[in-house]
């Protein structure tokens, strides 16, 4: 089968996740700018050759160090829940492979992606490299805090499921900015959205139960 039809594919069934998730998430349709972003963005290049088979499969795969690529499906309600405009500056927690970040890249003026393991970080960076992304600037070093130095953000998004929101990362959150992150509540992952109110106090609204790799920090 043709690449053409393993994207239509999965696009089929990440149109129909959103419709069954909607009652969870708001959002019932994938948006055209994240569409054309999966579709554009060669997620076959992302993952380790012996896994290139599955790469336009709507599931997670490994991709070494004991994580994964996300989920097609979660790549877009992720990307789609942060209300990306085309002037707007991302942070990315969690780099990984880069296939989020260069989603992003799609959507925004500039990403700044920070990763924690080294051997994902270098391969991020010859992954872009590889796809032509040149409006992301790719960090190895402790997510939690961030990248004060950029800050602010009109968008963060985090790919790895933290215990409680990074205090760093609302401080560099811009005031009408929205954080995208999956958090352990209640014993169980939710996906959340966090936004700040005027006395910028986070807004916590879970949204969709979720499994993530853990959130690694520097001990």
């Amino acid at each position: 089968m043709d690449r053409q039809h393993l994207l239509d594919g999965l696009m089929e069934e990440i149109h129909q996740e959103y419709q069954d998730t909607a009652n969870y998430t708001h959002c019932q349709h994938v948006s055209l700018a994240v569409e054309e972003a999966l579709r554009e963005v060669p997620r076959d290049l992302f993952v380790p050759p012996d896994y290139r088979d599955y790469a336009f499969a709507n599931k997670p795969l490994p991709i070494g160090s004991n994580q994964t690529i996300s989920q097609p499906y979660i790549v877009a309600i992720m990307t789609d829940l942060l209300r990306l405009q085309k002037n707007s500056k991302v942070l990315e927690i969690g780099t990984g492979c880069g296939y989020q970040t260069a989603i992003l890249a799609k959507l925004a003026t500039k990403v700044f992606s920070v990763e924690i393991i080294p051997a994902l970080h270098q391969q991020a960076l010859d992954n872009l490299l590889i796809c032509g992304v040149n409006n992301c600037h790719l960090k190895l070093g402790d997510g939690n805090e961030g990248w004060p130095q950029e800050a602010p953000f009109d968008a963060i998004i985090v790919t790895a499921c933290a215990d409680e929101i990074p205090h760093p990362l609302l401080e560099q959150l811009s005031q009408e900015g929205r954080l995208v992150i999956p958090l352990k509540l209640y014993g169980q992952q939710q996906l959340c959205v966090v936004t700040l109110d005027q006395s910028r106090q986070p807004h916590v609204q879970p949204l969709l139960p979720v499994r993530f790799v853990p959130f690694v920090r520097v001990s």
